[in-house]
């Protein structure tokens, strides 16, 4: 029997509703493991999502918006395969709408392709942060307060600037935080990483694309400021002038579920319009 993980953003009676239609509509034709959170609202047994590869989940549908991808994928080491129904707004990361979702997912119970993207590996001097998808972001824990930065790139310094935060995001990321802050658009193909200052002094602090094998090192240079590391919007932790943070290509890749081919250009021009 096939088995699948499934997760949710439970907080809206339509998502929840969803939930119940898919589980129904597999029936005793496959084996849904629910996150605990979204098995309270439907009164079933839940999984947690650190526990669904070793359950032998396939795959994980997720229902939500990007957020809730997000959410899933840090939770897993080695992620499972995420296909994204989107019960969001624009969402980069849910190919999928509610109304095909029944008709999708039988799609992909008989079979699929995995789409592997790259994420970033954040250590914050001698410990690992949850790994990122899209973006880490390094920003003023005051608000209005700018904060001083030296960003190198394997032994080369590449900026000296201030700015009220960076963002290093990964192509899959590159339509997210940083696309918002200036940044360029990347195919998620491209194998490099996209550094975008936000709102920096100088007029001269461009974005950059870097290799994604650099080993990327960012050195606090403001006296005695806080400042915040964010990592998809999920993570987040406080920081200080001497720490230390070293960003690099995780070894383990995102993974999503492939529903059609070659549709970046063609899901950008949709999502932008």
């Amino acid at each position: 029997m096939k088995k699948l993980g499934l997760i949710s953003r439970c907080d809206r009676e339509d998502v929840i509703d969803l939930v119940r239609d898919i589980i129904a509509h597999l029936g005793s034709g496959a084996e849904v493991l629910i996150e605990t959170r979204t098995a309270e609202k439907v009164n079933r047994k839940g999984t947690p999502i650190t526990e669904m590869r070793k359950r032998g989940a396939e795959f994980i549908i997720s229902i939500g918006g990007d957020g809730t991808v997000l959410r899933g994928i840090q939770k897993m080491d080695d992620p499972l395969p995420v296909l994204g129904i989107n019960m969001g707004t624009i969402g980069f990361l849910v190919d999928v709408d509610p109304e095909d979702a029944l008709g999708v997912i039988d799609q992909v119970l008989s079979g699929f392709e995995v789409e592997e993207r790259s994420r970033l590996s954040i250590r914050l001097n001698d410990e690992y942060l949850p790994p990122a998808t899209n973006e880490v972001v390094i920003i003023t824990a005051s608000p209005a307060k700018m904060l001083s930065y030296r960003i190198f790139v394997d032994k080369s310094q590449i900026e000296d600037l201030r700015a009220d935060g960076v963002v290093f995001a990964t192509p899959t990321g590159s339509t997210a935080y940083a696309m918002s802050a200036g940044g360029p658009i990347v195919d998620p193909h491209v194998d490099g990483t996209v550094i975008v200052p936000l709102a920096p002094f100088k007029l001269s602090s461009r974005p950059w694309v870097v290799p994604a094998k650099s080993k990327i090192r960012v050195e606090l240079t403001s006296q005695k400021k806080e400042a915040v590391i964010a990592i998809d919007g999920q993570y987040t932790r406080k920081i200080k002038e001497d720490d230390k943070i070293l960003i690099t290509k995780a070894e383990k890749p995102a993974r999503f579920v492939k529903t059609m081919e070659d549709g970046f250009y063609e899901k950008v021009r949709s999502k932008l319009a």
